[in-house]
């Protein structure tokens, strides 16, 4: 036949849309053209499916080709393309049946061998299709993430010729059953490793018991990033779709890595990074790290030492989820529902408040150094405690001395206040609306009249009254307590005081 049709995947955003690769065959000068809004990889295709029609042994036709990748509006990229289109040629020119190419969706990047090379974002295309009732061919090196899709069969392949085998019925190509890949050994950092802190790890809980954000201020040694680095470990484990949702992000980036499934992301990028490192973009755009920390934690060391717009980037997402990239080809949508964790120097030589006395910045210097952080960002902060210096008693401490600092006991107590608040909500209190809040953070009149107090004192904003009063909620939520306290509402409006005079 002289047109052949085979099912394949874009990618836009965390979606893969369905793409239909048309291959028509007619006379005219020989050549392959390719159409559809391709980029250079794309286009570059050609030349790679020749030769690897070649070296498979198959007849390339003497005749124009033309490749539609449809639907036309949809921009095109990677070597994801090579199979179908490869297979579309087959079977338009009578060499492959074209009733069998179409069980199947294919995607997978040719040698000029014709051996199929990794392709990323396969764990995404197979999630987005394991319901429209198609097995996927995928090379073997991509089809292990893959595999982790319930309800989805997927085909691993290690050739063009393997593939056609299969499609003629010479050789079949076995499913690759669904095994969840074993977790790495645990090495997770301890949290009663952390000498003295009792404030930072009171911290810690509470905002792991939420989904809370976090900023830790204090003179450098004193503990930020070995506190920062601990609230992953500490989090309970992810649900399915959490485990999904996260590992499709990573293999969007080509960073998916099987031993860390189900593990919270735990994302620290480098105070240099820019606005596009962080919220994601390009001419293709991809994710950023803060949709890399999706379902995690993002921290961010020397917090005032980050450029302004980058640190800007942060206040969308951290309210709404999600990070929408607008470019004038494509726009694209990745989720980014992250716990924020920032460190930074209370001033800028970073000793104010040391024991030995020695910073000599001045008033202003400091406020303007707290200024580089903007207050509506400020503002959305959760927690925000001061970490002081420690002491030589503390350091001479027993490690792990205290078993209620115990990450295993911590994360115990973590499970049962999120456990509660899934059965009351549905989510975590950092995600509950302000709708929401008069339902399920209920107060006693002590701590009602205590927050109202708070927000004249520390003249909060109305973003600022409700993210005390989620804090206080999961306070309450780690006592076993169906009401929000006057202490719960206390502890919550002290760690505001920071973000206030910030």
């Amino acid at each position: 036949m002289a047109v052949a049709s085979v099912r394949t995947r874009g990618l836009s955003g965390v979606d893969a849309p369905e793409v239909t690769v048309e291959v028509h065959v007619a006379g005219g000068l020989p050549g392959i053209a390719i159409v559809g809004l391709a980029d250079t990889e794309v286009r570059e295709a050609r030349d790679r499916v020749r030769a690897a029609l070649q070296n498979a042994q198959y007849d390339i036709p003497a005749r124009k080709v033309t490749v539609s990748l449809a639907p036309a509006d949809l921009p095109k990229e990677s070597g994801r393309y090579d199979l179908p289109i490869a297979l579309g040629i087959l079977a338009a020119t009578g060499q492959l049946p074209a009733d069998g190419l179409a069980p199947y969706e294919f995607a997978g990047e040719l040698a000029l061998t014709g051996e199929l090379r990794a392709i990323r974002g396969a764990l995404a295309m197979v999630l987005s299709a394991r319901h429209d009732g198609r097995a996927f061919v995928l090379p073997a090196a991509s089809a292990g993430e893959a595999s982790l899709v319930p309800d989805a069969t997927v085909l691993p392949a290690a050739s063009l010729v393997a593939v056609c085998g299969h499609v003629t019925g010479a050789s079949r190509l076995p499913a690759l059953a669904r095994s969840p890949p074993a977790p790495a050994a645990d090495c997770a950092p301890e949290l009663a490793d952390v000498r003295g802190q009792p404030q930072g790890k009171r911290a810690l809980e509470v905002a792991a018991a939420g989904g809370h954000s976090l900023l830790l201020i204090g003179p450098p040694g004193t503990g930020k990033s070995m506190l920062a680095q601990r609230l992953a470990p500490l989090l309970p484990p992810m649900s399915d779709d959490e485990a999904l949702e996260a590992a499709a992000i990573a293999s969007l980036a080509g960073q998916f890595r099987p031993g860390r499934f189900r593990e919270r992301p735990f994302r620290a990028p480098h105070h240099t990074a820019s606005a596009m490192a962080l919220a994601g973009g390009g001419s293709v755009p991809r994710p950023g790290e803060i949709s890399l920390a999706h379902h995690g934690v993002l921290f961010m060391d020397e917090l005032a030492e980050w450029d302004r717009y980058a640190l800007e980037v942060l206040r969308e997402p951290l309210e709404a989820g999600v990070v929408h990239i607008s470019r004038a080809a494509r726009q694209s949508e990745f989720p980014a529902r992250f716990q924020l964790v920032g460190a930074m120097n209370p001033c800028p030589c970073g000793w104010l408040g040391h024991a030995s006395g020695r910073c000599g910045c001045t008033p202003e210097r400091v406020a303007r150094y707290r200024r580089r952080v903007s207050g509506a960002l400020y503002d959305r902060l959760d927690i925000a405690i001061e970490v002081p210096s420690v002491t030589a008693a503390e350091l001479a401490t027993r490690a792990g001395g205290n078993a209620d600092d115990a990450t295993s006991a911590v994360r115990a107590r973590v499970a049962a206040a999120r456990e509660r608040q899934l059965r009351r909500q549905g989510k975590s209190n950092a995600r509950l609306e302000a709708s929401e809040l008069e339902r399920h953070a209920m107060h006693t009149s002590e701590a009602e009249r205590l927050f109202a107090s708070a927000m004249s004192k520390l003249s909060l904003s109305a973003r600022g009254y409700h993210r005390a009063v989620r804090v206080a909620r999961s306070i309450a939520d780690l006592a076993g307590s169906d009401a929000i306290e006057v202490a719960h509402a206390a502890e919550a409006i002290g760690y505001r005081r920071i973000l206030a005079d910030g």
